[in-house]
């Protein structure tokens, strides 16, 4: 399903909690598109993507979101999805929840920073 260092990885918003029975992107409500926030959300660049002594690590650059033209609609969640399958359709990696809702007013940024050393996941003996 996953080929996590050639496929297209995307972060989406949402303020609605994921739940362990979600599995695809369509299992989640995401937020309004508009005001710099694009439906389907933002693609993550893959740095490394490499196995080392029998362990996977994945290092993604740190995705950024910018208001602009006004306020980007109040999130909770980051959702880390495979925009690349078909079937079935945008299988979900993880989520980030930061505790309370945010709201990004008109100029402000919000930073996804990822773990540029030990990556977002490792999977290993």
């Amino acid at each position: 399903m996953h080929n996590l260092g050639a496929d297209t990885l995307k972060v989406m918003l949402t303020d609605v909690a994921p739940v362990n029975t979600n599995t695809v992107k369509a299992d989640l409500t995401e937020i309004t598109a508009g005001n710099g926030y694009t439906a389907g959300g933002t693609t993550a660049t893959i740095s490394s993507s490499a196995q080392s002594s029998g362990t996977y690590k994945l290092v993604l650059g740190d995705v950024v979101f910018t208001a602009s033209g006004g306020a980007i609609a109040q999130f909770r969640y980051a959702v880390l999805y495979n925009d690349t399958p078909t079937s079935p359709a945008d299988p979900l990696i993880g989520y980030w929840d930061y505790g309370s809702s945010i709201t990004m007013a008109n100029g402000e940024t919000f930073t996804i920073d990822l773990d540029a050393v030990n990556g977002i996941l490792q999977i290993g003996p």
